[in-house]
């Protein structure tokens, strides 16, 4: 059972998006300008859309925090909406003020328009958009951050690098400035290093314990994420060549490489984590694709709503802090303990 979890509620243009995270021990020190700054980097990255020029995204923490310090109990984190004043009547809980303003209904290819439709029954696929958006990646970096404070109290801290945008590695500004030119989008490459990590983190007695397993399902239900891998690609490479040898210095066991990205069967083994995820071309598209209107299946192009030509840095931002929570639950669910002290010295008596 998951030791450090979290709830997000909210939609892409309702009031606010707020999470409530359960697990975090008491002590760990919270500071809200860290979350900001990492809520800025999610909004910055060339190729972002205009959305990025209305919201300036602030966390509130309205409980599970005093005086900078958590309390051990849930902490509830709020993300207001600052385009919310343009769409009060349009997102509305009050069935009087019912609009049919800003609903579509042909489908968006590569978006979750048709699947969710079919699933849930809506006919305007505006309740499809809202909470399908990648806006909630924003109060998931907002948890993220949170996890990320509770593993510097061991040192443990994470990176992110995109390695390839479109076709190309370098050079990535003039390949996003000819996407947006022709109307069309990019999706790209990145990979997420933390370090510092200790060995033993996951296990493997069960295929749901597996830590590659729950990173691989953290990473690919970011939306647009299409594959994720772990360490070194391994085609083309002997076994001889790509498996990290092992040896010993100073009492300690050392490699000299890294190609299993610091997971072996299931488990961290004390090299750093590298983990690299491809995010697909955004499918909004201000020279539409073509598809069909769910109200009566003419074909027609698809809606478009504003969107960005590239999001691959602010995706691996989110993979980050993705990666910061399972990391976060692996170490409760292996030291324990209700505070940082504690967790310290279960680490020394385990390792």
């Amino acid at each position: 059972m998951d030791k450090f979890r979290f709830l997000t509620a909210g939609e892409s243009h309702g009031r606010c998006l707020t999470a409530i995270i359960e697990g975090m021990p008491a002590g760990v020190a919270i500071d809200p300008e860290f979350i900001n700054a990492e809520l800025a980097r999610r909004q910055q990255g060339y190729g972002r859309g205009s959305r990025m020029k209305i919201e300036t995204d602030i966390v509130e923490i309205a409980s599970g925090v005093r005086f900078g310090k958590t309390l051990g109990s849930p902490i509830t984190l709020v993300i207001k909406n600052n385009d919310f004043e343009n769409w009060e009547k349009i997102m509305s809980i009050d069935p009087k003020d019912f609009t049919d303003e800003k609903s579509f209904t042909a489908y968006r290819p590569g978006h979750a328009d048709y699947a969710g439709s079919v699933k849930y029954g809506h006919v305007d696929l505006r309740n499809v958009l809202e909470r399908s958006s990648a806006r909630k990646t924003a109060i998931e970096t907002a948890v993220g951050a949170v996890a990320k404070l509770f593993l510097k109290e061991f040192g443990i801290e994470g990176k992110s690098n995109i390695l390839q945008i479109g076709n190309l590695t370098e050079n990535f500004q003039a390949e996003i400035d000819r996407a947006k030119e022709a109307g069309d989008t990019l999706g790209g490459k990145f990979e997420v290093i933390y370090e510092n990590l200790p060995a033993g983190l996951g296990s493997y007695v069960h295929w749901d314990r597996a830590l590659d397993g729950k990173l691989a399902r953290a990473l690919m239900s970011i939306p647009a994420v299409k594959a994720v891998e772990i360490g070194e690609n391994p085609l083309g490479t002997d076994g001889s060549r790509y498996h990290d040898e092992m040896y010993s210095e100073n009492g300690k066991i050392i490699r000299k490489t890294n190609h299993a990205g610091g997971i072996e069967g299931g488990m961290t083994n004390g090299e750093p984590l590298v983990i690299r995820a491809v995010m697909k071309p955004i499918p909004t598209m201000k020279t539409p694709l073509k598809t069909v209107d769910s109200a009566d299946l003419t074909e027609t192009s698809a809606h478009f709503e504003r969107s960005d030509v590239c999001a691959a840095e602010a995706c691996a931002v989110v993979a980050e802090a993705r990666i910061a929570c399972v990391l976060a639950d692996e170490i409760l669910l292996k030291f324990g303990g209700d505070n940082p002290e504690e967790i310290k010295l279960w680490q020394k008596t385990k390792i």
